[in-house]
């Protein structure tokens, strides 16, 4: 079985994953985001929407330390953006991206098991993570071999194998069936409770609705709170 959850974290005014003031991002010099203010803290889900090429996944990619901002100052669980310190971050940072970045030609459980590795987790709990999402009977599979929906179910699997501080989901419902959906509620659960953080970008705003507990839109490169508990605007 996969490790219990531990009790449900409870957020207090210090417990900030992430915090972005200010933040400007240029890409091939053209703005992207202006002025961007965020907080993200322990135990909660944020849900970003915004329409395409609003800046979202550019958003997700400044959160994983991942594209230093052309302005502005943030910091992501401690780590200063654009600075050294971030390079010891990043490993408590996992970013499933709107495609699936599994390597092809080692199997689900390869895939897996090398990440486990890195970061000292049990075999035990990589078998587990996969039968929690539906793929112990595929584990054996090369990636490539299998379709976008397993593949997205195997990222959800190493998710819950390593248990992140900071959890980022580009668009996570892609590809997963109606019966696999729940899945995402399960990791973003699994991290929360872990005293972690979530932030979701989604076009699907009926799953979003049930998934996070704010909305912050972004427009004009800036972001601007839409609803609080879940409540999405249609």
């Amino acid at each position: 079985m996969l490790r219990p959850s531990v009790p449900t974290h409870t957020p207090q005014p210090s417990d900030e994953i992430a915090r972005l003031d200010g933040i400007a991002v240029d890409i091939e010099r053209t703005p992207v985001l202006r002025g961007v203010d965020l907080a993200v803290r322990a135990g909660e889900v944020v849900g970003l929407v915004g329409a395409n090429g609003s800046g979202k996944s550019t958003l997700l990619r400044v959160l994983a330390t991942l594209l230093a901002p052309a302005g502005g100052t943030g910091h992501v669980l401690g780590a200063a953006l654009g600075t050294s310190a971030c390079a010891a971050v990043r490993p408590r940072i996992a970013l499933v991206g709107h495609s699936p970045a599994l390597y092809p030609y080692l199997t689900l459980a390869e895939n897996l098991h090398f990440v486990a590795r890195l970061f000292g987790v049990t075999g035990s709990d990589v078998d587990d993570a996969l039968e929690a999402v539906g793929l112990s009977g595929a584990a054996g599979r090369r990636a490539d071999h299998c379709s976008q929906g397993m593949r997205r179910r195997a990222e959800l699997a190493r998710v819950l194998a390593v248990t992140p501080s900071l959890l980022l989901l580009d668009e996570p419902h892609a590809g997963l069936d109606a019966d696999s959906r729940g899945l995402v509620d399960l990791v973003t659960d699994r991290v929360r409770r872990s005293g972690g953080a979530c932030v979701a970008v989604s076009h699907e705003r009926d799953r979003l609705h049930c998934l996070v507990d704010r909305v912050v839109e972004i427009v004009d490169g800036h972001a601007r709170p839409l609803g609080v508990g879940g409540k999405v605007p249609a």
